[in-house]
């Protein structure tokens, strides 16, 4: 029992490296229901239940944790499970946490006094700059440097919630496509894809996507809601909001400083730190301790002001830090399968993406990979569909070019899909509710992205996937439907 114990106590780490781990080969689909009960169990706790959730989300966390560490301690052995999960708590789970952790602390402490008043135009073009800064800084540095600004100056509008959903469209998700500045474009760059290669093969479909998406987000706000606000509001607010003004200008060296930590504080080396049963690469470990440092360093550099104006606070980041724990350690199995290719219980979906006679599809990875990344990890899912189409760089960027930026493509867009698909995400609603914003839930965020999102994935599909066209004319309904609800608002 005490080693069993041990295993869940040790396993807050996330699915990429303990699916690497196990035989995903003899799981059966049933391994996954963990993971699907997390999922409906914060779906249908943020909706029905919000007050008993907030307080009550790491006890059914945890109870989801059990019931996935409990069945894999006994089908993989509790000493063996026990070393591999806690050396990939340190691999896996420790970076993610440090990273958001950082980028959380350090984008707190910037505070931009702003003269924008929520302007359907000054909102498209909030959202554009932050979207071209997620491609140079990441999706979480944009998404924690932009959200403030945007909550500030929409703060007087009734209706804000859909500028936040396009922000996790755009900003947290699309943006992310430009530079493999961060996961899981990253992983094609440590596997040999020139920074350069994504650079270019990704800027097309990435403009297109973005452009439309804005283009939705201009004429939702512009014809349909701005309408319909108070324009008295918006006077009290431009009087009160008349400086423009950067604060906390150091915190942005300090952001510039962590990007470059990510970037390259990855390199070949065979040095190892032993801790025990833990075999750690230097490399990894200097990169968290420096990123531990930059952290620090904000917090003691930055005056409480700054962070008091942002309205600064850990409750996102504790929310975060739990859920995303729950669920990395239930989705293991799922991963496990989907490593295990065609031998896997995922096999199917493998087979999918080429055709009988083995070449691929192009299309269908840009979906596959896109709604399994919605769901699961997009940095493991993305090394899988690597490895699918060959593993080879070089030819990956040759020959397969168009097959690796489908991967691509649909490994960095579609986080948004999903609250969970993308950690920023969830930073965004955990923000906006604890300013009073009333987010929507997990099964209503999912409607906006069912009505916005995958029309456009279908044009994308179509115009650089070579998909039928057929498919974007499946999909065009739900612009449709969403149009119908909008009138109802009027």
């Amino acid at each position: 029992m005490g080693k069993v114990l041990a295993i869940i106590v040790a396993c807050l780490l996330p699915g990429s490296a303990v699916a690497s781990g196990l035989d995903g080969a003899h799981l059966g689909l049933a391994w996954g229901a963990p993971f699907v009960g997390l999922l409906l169990s914060i779906a249908v706790g943020q909706a029905a239940f919000p007050h008993q959730w907030e307080r009550h989300f790491g006890k059914v966390t945890l109870a989801w944790i059990v019931v996935t560490l409990v069945p894999l301690a006994l089908d993989q052995g509790a000493g063996a499970a026990t070393v591999l999960t806690l050396h990939l708590l340190a691999l896996d789970y420790l970076p993610f946490l440090v990273t958001i952790y950082t980028l959380y602390v350090i984008a707190g402490g910037i505070h931009v006094r702003t003269r924008m008043s929520g302007h359907p135009a000054e909102n498209t073009i909030l959202l554009l700059l932050g979207t071209l800064a997620a491609g140079f800084m990441g999706t979480p540095g944009a998404t924690l440097l932009f959200l403030p600004v945007v909550l500030t100056s929409n703060g007087w509008r009734r209706h804000k919630v859909h500028t936040l959903v396009f922000l996790v469209f755009l900003v947290a998700n699309m943006g992310g496509g430009l530079t493999p500045l961060g996961p899981p474009l990253l992983m094609g760059y440590l596997k040999g894809v020139d920074f350069a290669w994504t650079v270019r093969a990704m800027a097309l479909p990435t403009a297109v996507g973005s452009v439309v998406l804005l283009g939705l987000y201009w004429l939702l706000d512009m014809l349909v809601l701005f309408p319909h606000e108070d324009v008295a509001a918006r006077a009290a607010h431009r009087e009160e909001h008349t400086a423009l003004r950067l604060e906390g200008t150091f915190n942005i060296l300090l952001l510039v400083l962590v990007i470059l930590v990510l970037l390259f504080g990855t390199w070949d080396t065979q040095a190892e730190l032993e801790l025990g049963v833990l075999t750690l690469p230097l490399s990894d470990t200097a990169r968290m301790a420096a990123m531990v440092g930059l952290a620090q360093l904000s917090l003691w550099c930055t005056p409480q002001r700054i962070r008091t104006a942002n309205r600064f606070g850990w409750g996102p980041m504790r929310e975060v830090a739990i859920l995303f724990a729950g669920i990395f350690i239930t989705m293991l199995p799922p991963l496990a399968m989907l490593h295990a290719g065609t031998q896997g219980a995922m096999g199917g979906l493998i087979r999918l993406v080429s055709d009988p006679s083995g070449m691929p599809v192009n299309w269908i990875y840009f979906v596959i990979t896109g709604l399994l990344s919605g769901f699961l990890d997009n940095a493991p899912t993305f090394l899988v569909f690597f490895n699918v189409a060959g593993g080879d760089a070089r030819s990956l960027m040759g020959p397969q070019a168009e097959t690796l930026t489908a991967i691509s493509a649909g490994a960095a867009f579609w986080g948004g899909v999903t609250y969970i698909g993308n950690a920023p995400n969830f930073m965004v609603r955990s923000i906006a509710e604890e300013r009073g914003i009333k987010m929507p839930s997990f099964f209503a965020f999912m409607l906006w992205s069912v009505a916005v999102l995958l029309p456009v994935f279908a044009l994308l599909a179509v115009c650089f996937f070579a998909a039928p066209g057929g498919l974007l004319a499946a999909l065009a309904a739900p612009p449709v439907v969403a149009w119908a609800y909008s009138r109802r608002l009027r």
